[in-house]
Protein backbone atom coordinates (compact mmCIF):
# COMPACT_ATOMS: atom_id res chain seq x y z
CA UNK A 1 0.00 0.00 0.00
CA UNK A 2 1.44 3.33 -1.04
CA UNK A 3 1.55 6.45 1.12
CA UNK A 4 1.66 9.88 -0.48
CA UNK A 5 2.92 13.18 0.92
CA UNK A 6 2.52 16.45 -0.97
CA UNK A 7 4.69 19.52 -0.58
CA UNK A 8 5.41 22.80 -2.31
CA UNK A 9 2.17 24.67 -1.77
CA UNK A 10 2.05 28.27 -0.62
CA UNK A 11 0.87 31.80 -1.22
CA UNK A 12 1.89 33.29 -4.57
CA UNK A 13 0.87 36.17 -6.79
CA UNK A 14 -1.09 35.74 -9.97
CA UNK A 15 1.09 35.13 -12.99
CA UNK A 16 3.83 33.37 -11.09
CA UNK A 17 4.77 29.71 -10.88
CA UNK A 18 4.80 26.97 -8.29
CA UNK A 19 5.90 23.35 -8.35
CA UNK A 20 4.18 20.76 -6.23
CA UNK A 21 5.84 17.51 -5.31
CA UNK A 22 4.35 14.29 -4.06
CA UNK A 23 6.64 11.70 -2.54
CA UNK A 24 5.50 8.11 -2.34
CA UNK A 25 6.52 5.30 -0.04
CA UNK A 26 5.45 1.79 0.79
CA UNK A 27 4.62 0.57 -2.67
CA UNK A 28 6.00 -0.07 -6.12
CA UNK A 29 5.76 3.46 -7.40
CA UNK A 30 6.19 2.63 -11.06
CA UNK A 31 3.17 0.33 -10.98
CA UNK A 32 0.73 3.15 -10.23
CA UNK A 33 -0.95 5.67 -12.41
CA UNK A 34 -0.81 9.06 -10.71
CA UNK A 35 -3.00 12.10 -10.66
CA UNK A 36 -3.41 15.55 -9.21
CA UNK A 37 -6.79 16.80 -8.06
CA UNK A 38 -7.84 19.98 -6.32
CA UNK A 39 -10.65 21.20 -4.14
CA UNK A 40 -11.57 24.83 -3.63
CA UNK A 41 -13.71 25.98 -0.70
CA UNK A 42 -17.35 25.11 -1.26
CA UNK A 43 -16.61 23.14 -4.41
CA UNK A 44 -16.24 19.49 -5.26
CA UNK A 45 -12.86 17.91 -5.82
CA UNK A 46 -11.90 18.17 -9.48
CA UNK A 47 -9.40 16.55 -11.78
CA UNK A 48 -6.29 18.52 -12.69
CA UNK A 49 -3.81 16.19 -14.37
CA UNK A 50 -2.83 12.54 -14.66
CA UNK A 51 0.16 10.58 -15.84
CA UNK A 52 0.49 6.94 -16.77
CA UNK A 53 2.82 4.45 -15.14
CA UNK A 54 5.75 4.94 -17.50
CA UNK A 55 4.89 8.58 -18.18
CA UNK A 56 3.95 7.66 -21.74
CA UNK A 57 0.63 9.47 -21.46
CA UNK A 58 -0.51 12.62 -19.71
CA UNK A 59 -3.95 14.15 -19.39
CA UNK A 60 -5.05 17.62 -18.30
CA UNK A 61 -8.22 19.40 -17.40
CA UNK A 62 -9.09 22.05 -19.96
CA UNK A 63 -8.70 24.89 -17.51
CA UNK A 64 -5.05 24.05 -16.80
CA UNK A 65 -3.96 22.79 -20.21
CA UNK A 66 -0.97 24.76 -21.44
CA UNK A 67 -0.19 26.13 -17.96
CA UNK A 68 0.34 23.01 -15.83
CA UNK A 69 2.66 20.09 -16.46
CA UNK A 70 2.59 16.76 -14.66
CA UNK A 71 5.71 14.63 -14.55
CA UNK A 72 7.09 11.73 -12.56
CA UNK A 73 10.47 10.42 -11.55
CA UNK A 74 10.15 6.71 -10.90
CA UNK A 75 13.72 6.60 -9.57
CA UNK A 76 12.77 9.09 -6.85
CA UNK A 77 9.21 7.82 -6.29
CA UNK A 78 7.95 11.33 -6.83
CA UNK A 79 5.33 12.98 -9.00
CA UNK A 80 5.37 16.69 -9.76
CA UNK A 81 2.94 19.35 -10.86
CA UNK A 82 4.55 22.39 -12.42
CA UNK A 83 2.07 25.25 -12.36
CA UNK A 84 2.76 28.33 -14.46
CA UNK A 85 0.76 31.50 -15.07
CA UNK A 86 -1.21 30.91 -11.92
CA UNK A 87 -4.60 32.54 -11.56
CA UNK A 88 -6.67 33.32 -8.45
CA UNK A 89 -9.13 30.63 -9.55
CA UNK A 90 -6.34 28.07 -9.13
CA UNK A 91 -6.59 28.59 -5.37
CA UNK A 92 -7.39 25.23 -3.78
CA UNK A 93 -6.05 22.35 -1.78
CA UNK A 94 -4.12 20.14 -4.19
CA UNK A 95 -4.04 16.39 -3.71
CA UNK A 96 -1.96 13.76 -5.37
CA UNK A 97 -3.40 10.30 -5.79
CA UNK A 98 -2.38 6.86 -7.00
CA UNK A 99 -4.38 4.31 -8.90
CA UNK A 100 -3.73 0.69 -9.78
CA UNK A 101 -5.12 1.46 -13.22
CA UNK A 102 -2.69 2.68 -15.89
CA UNK A 103 -4.20 6.13 -15.50
CA UNK A 104 -7.56 7.81 -15.00
CA UNK A 105 -9.20 11.22 -14.89
CA UNK A 106 -11.87 9.89 -12.52
CA UNK A 107 -11.19 10.38 -8.82
CA UNK A 108 -13.08 7.18 -8.03
CA UNK A 109 -10.32 5.19 -9.72
CA UNK A 110 -7.78 6.39 -7.15
CA UNK A 111 -7.50 4.38 -3.95
CA UNK A 112 -4.58 6.22 -2.40
CA UNK A 113 -4.50 9.92 -1.53
CA UNK A 114 -2.15 12.37 0.08
CA UNK A 115 -3.21 14.82 2.76
CA UNK A 116 -3.18 17.80 0.41
CA UNK A 117 -1.22 21.03 0.13
CA UNK A 118 -2.75 24.48 0.04
CA UNK A 119 -2.13 26.73 -2.96
CA UNK A 120 -3.34 30.30 -2.69
CA UNK A 121 -3.01 32.70 -5.61
CA UNK A 122 -3.49 36.37 -4.85
CA UNK A 123 -4.33 39.14 -7.30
Amino acid sequence: QVQLVESGGGLVQAGTSLRLSCAASGGTFSSYGLGWFRQAPGKEREFVAAISRAAASTYYAEHVKGRFTISRDNAKDTVYLQMNSLKPEDTAVYYCAATVWPTSVNSRAYAYWGQGTQVTVST
